[in-house]
């Protein structure tokens, strides 16, 4: 079983990285996710609260040195 963890993405992003590690989580195009969570936006607001919790509590992908 493989242990794969959350984080917003360092390469893919356009904002925060939030849907471009949620994206590569979920095996999904991150273009998906942002229309996703556009639509949310645009239908009650509640993509954009979901986006902003998620750029708090979600961390930042480790950089590899």
């Amino acid at each position: 079983m493989e242990n794969r963890k959350l984080y917003r993405s360092n390469t893919n992003k356009m904002l925060a990285g939030v849907c471009g590690g949620l994206g590569e989580f979920l095996g999904l195009d991150p273009t998906l996710v942002r229309l996703a969570f556009v639509l949310m936006g645009l239908l009650g607001g509640h993509g954009i609260i979901v986006y902003l919790i998620m750029c708090i509590v979600v961390p930042s992908s480790p950089t590899i040195s």
